[in-house]
């Protein structure tokens, strides 16, 4: 599945880096796309949302709800 999940205080490369390794970390064979300019990370996992969302919380990034 794919989710595009908005990060609001990711703010530059390292940030994304991060986020991505957390992502990773949780799905090894994750897609991770963080893109600080729009604040997005598109994930194509299949790892629950719920599961994903807590990872960036837990790296110290807010996910905004849709």
């Amino acid at each position: 599945m794919t989710l595009q999940l908005t990060v609001p205080n990711m703010a530059c490369s390292a940030c994304s880096e991060t986020i991505t390794q957390a992502v990773k970390a949780i799905d090894p064979t994750a897609t991770v796309h963080a893109d600080p300019k729009t604040k997005l990370v598109n994930v194509e996992t299949q790892t629950s949302e719920s599961v994903i969302k807590q990872a960036i919380i837990d790296a110290g990034y807010t996910v905004a709800e849709e």
